[in-house]
């Protein structure tokens, strides 16, 4: 039982994973058959190739930088099949030709100061050119017209049948925000119980989030780009551009987090006395995450994290947390960056993040 318990948790796992990529499947197959319909029916084209290869490929490639990636690609195939025309013409086709064709095609595009998806497509057209496509079958202008309408169909569909764009930034925001709530977490829990080993691992972990910063910096900047060009996403550019507003903040709580739990690490390894209030505004900061990541899913201006971030920002002063050592006093200090950080991530500025800071030392409050 338990085996068949296994299988139907693997096939619901693929199953899962299929229909989060149906939109995708489906974006590359209609542009390879109407970049084929319009290049062979339309344009007249006898085997137009490089049309649904084409498509295919500007699908393909990352959503945030379609378009250019997408002229990159049509400069790419033109430079290599032209390159691949004029060469295979007089020379043949053979092992020493397409190694000479390819070296060739990537040396041009490298001296155009191209980027690597040019320089890439390059070489793969020429090989096409020297092997599958020898001049004699079409030629070299017709093939770079197949790319060019397979890459304005790739970009269409892209516009017409476009994935939600906040599908992508909910799951990243999640992992980031998921991330930063147990770092929190984990180091409320290090300071109460003085485990220098539970802080220790809650530092290692920690160090290891900022690669679902970058994730979510990139599923963002692919999101603006669905629903800066596709009409029917339109109404998903202000839940955007609430996750937008929240990306850099969340950054810098991530990496004040990392040096809030360095610095409780050394304190307990120094013995340093723990204040008795910081494990409890640690795991205050860590709500405020987790309402912010709630908010954010729910498409709603994240108030109730604002609010809770002032909180504990009127809370963090060096009276109410101790006059402890110095690595203390650096926890204390980063308490209060990283609920700056998250009241910035809610909207405010910097400006009135900060003033809701109160004075580190309240009788300097006149």
């Amino acid at each position: 039982m338990s085996g068949v318990h296994r299988l139907r948790e693997e096939l619901s796992r693929r199953l899962r994973r299929l229909l989060r990529t149906g939109v995708p499947i489906v974006q590359c197959a209609v542009a390879a058959g109407l970049a084929w319909f319009l290049a062979h029916h339309v344009v007249g084209h006898p085997a137009p190739f490089f049309a649904p290869i084409a498509a295919v490929i500007s699908l393909g490639v990352s959503l945030g930088q379609r378009m250019r990636r997408a002229l990159e690609l049509v400069v790419g195939v033109s430079i290599g099949v032209g390159v691949g025309d004029v060469l295979i013409s007089f020379i043949g086709t053979g092992p020493w030709q397409i190694a000479l064709v390819v070296a060739l095609a990537m040396s041009t595009a490298v001296l155009l100061d191209s980027g690597v998806v040019i320089v890439l497509q390059a070489a793969s057209s020429s090989v096409l050119v020297a092997t599958l496509l020898p001049p004699v079958t079409a030629g070299g202008l017709t093939r770079m017209i197949d790319a060019a309408i397979g890459g304005l169909v790739g970009f269409v569909v892209a516009a017409l049948l476009p994935a939600n764009p906040l599908t992508v930034a909910h799951r990243n925001g999640r992992l980031v925000l998921g991330a930063l709530a147990d770092a929190l977490r984990g180091v409320a829990g290090a300071v109460a119980r003085q485990d220098r080993e539970r802080a220790g691992d809650v530092l290692a972990k920690a160090r290891k989030s900022q690669k679902f910063v970058e994730e979510f910096r990139a599923a963002l900047e692919a999101g603006a780009e669905i629903a800066r060009f596709a009409p029917i996403r339109w109404r998903r550019r202000g839940d955007l551009e609430r996750y937008e507003t929240a990306a850099t903040p969340i950054d810098r709580a991530l990496r004040n987090t990392r040096v809030l739990a360095r610095r409780a690490l050394a304190a307990l390894r120094d013995g340093e006395p723990v204040p008795r209030p910081l494990p409890g505004l640690l795991e205050e900061l860590a709500g405020v995450v987790v309402l912010l990541r709630d908010e954010l899913a729910s498409g709603v201006d994240p108030l109730q994290a604002r609010e809770a971030a002032r909180s504990v920002a009127r809370r963090s002063t060096v009276e109410l947390l101790g006059d402890g050592d110095f690595s203390m006093q650096v926890v204390v200090m980063q308490v209060r960056s990283i609920a700056v950080d998250l009241l910035q991530a809610t909207g405010l500025s910097r400006t009135e993040a900060i003033a809701a800071l109160p004075p580190l030392h309240p009788e300097q409050q006149k």
